[in-house]
């Protein structure tokens, strides 16, 4: 018996059925092949998300920015050098940080606590 065949879940098998060596390797690789697509499905939306956040020039260039300073940037300092609002660098570091491309440590800062942004990673690089 398979259980493609009976379409019974781990759970509606009678004790007798789990005790089949052969419908246990059948249960073991049908887990496997879902932990295995999991993954798959996890990797391919993390390849999305880097990409559609490397797709801005916006984003490009606050990276470009964090990655040549040796110990991270605030949004006021980002948004002070392109020229564009502390509300729009907020966004664009928010997506960078879902992304993962980048993370934020807090210090201390004249108004209270400072947002500063960090480059995860040197070099990305995308295995299809």
């Amino acid at each position: 018996m398979e259980l493609s065949e009976t379409n019974l879940s781990n759970s509606e098998l009678t004790d007798s059925e789990l005790k089949n060596p052969k419908l246990n390797e059948v249960l073991e690789l049908e887990l496997y092949e879902e932990i295995q697509d999991s993954q798959k499905n996890h990797s391919d939306k993390q390849i999305e998300k880097v990409a559609k956040a490397l797709t801005s020039e916006t984003r490009r260039l606050i990276l470009n920015l964090i990655q040549k300073s040796n110990e991270g940037m605030d949004v006021s300092n980002i948004a002070s050098i392109l020229n564009m609002t502390e509300a729009n660098i907020s966004a664009q570091i928010k997506k960078l940080q879902e992304a993962g491309l980048i993370y934020c440590d807090y210090c201390s800062g004249n108004h209270g606590v400072r947002k500063i942004s960090k480059v995860k990673f040197d070099k990305i690089i995308i295995n299809i």
